[in-house]
């Protein structure tokens, strides 16, 4: 199971298109999640095992970024905006700051989980079963909420915002990643 992560297609000075394509890095690596736990009750593969440090090292510490992107940067600068276009998109922000608490929560879980069967073999039969329920939970939660941010927020934002607006946000995006 080896996992490519891809290019970024978009520039940082398109913020929303940088977060879309954070989007597919996500679905990625929770789908390579999905097929490391039909296993994960059994040794792992050498790929397996790859496949799984790599996920678990990408939502330890590329998530937590794109997270604080949307939180930090753009959602309040939406919250900023009064156009009637742009109240679709507010209306969905308080939900959405929800999920990406949920998602943190089962993503720990999942990172202690996938741990110590790096560390110690093959999980147990309940952890096993709480592993893939963490993973089907955190598959839910994503595609409802990557449809919205990808399909209503930024839109909306891309639309709204000022070039001014986007390049701060930008500006702050690469500040996380240096």
């Amino acid at each position: 199971m080896p996992v490519q992560i891809g290019a970024a297609t978009h520039p940082f000075s398109d913020p929303t298109g940088l977060l879309s394509d954070c989007h597919r890095r996500i679905e990625t690596f929770l789908g390579t999640l999905q097929r490391v736990a039909e296993t994960i009750d059994r040794p792992l593969t050498a790929d397996a095992r790859a496949a799984l440090q790599s996920s678990l090292r990408y939502f330890q510490e590329a998530a937590p970024k794109h997270t604080a992107d949307e939180e930090e940067s753009l959602f309040p600068r939406l919250r900023n905006l009064r156009d009637a276009a742009s109240q679709n998109a507010l209306s969905t922000l308080a939900a959405l700051e929800s999920d990406h608490a949920k998602a943190n929560a089962l993503h720990l879980e999942v990172h202690t989980l996938g741990l110590h069967c790096l560390d110690r073999g093959p999980l147990s039969a309940v952890q096993s079963d709480r592993f893939r329920q963490a993973i089907s939970e955190l598959a839910s939660i994503y595609k409802a909420h990557i449809q919205v941010e990808d399909d209503v927020v930024f839109p909306a934002a891309k639309q709204a915002l000022t070039a001014s607006d986007k390049s701060a946000i930008a500006e702050e995006m690469a500040a996380r990643r240096r």
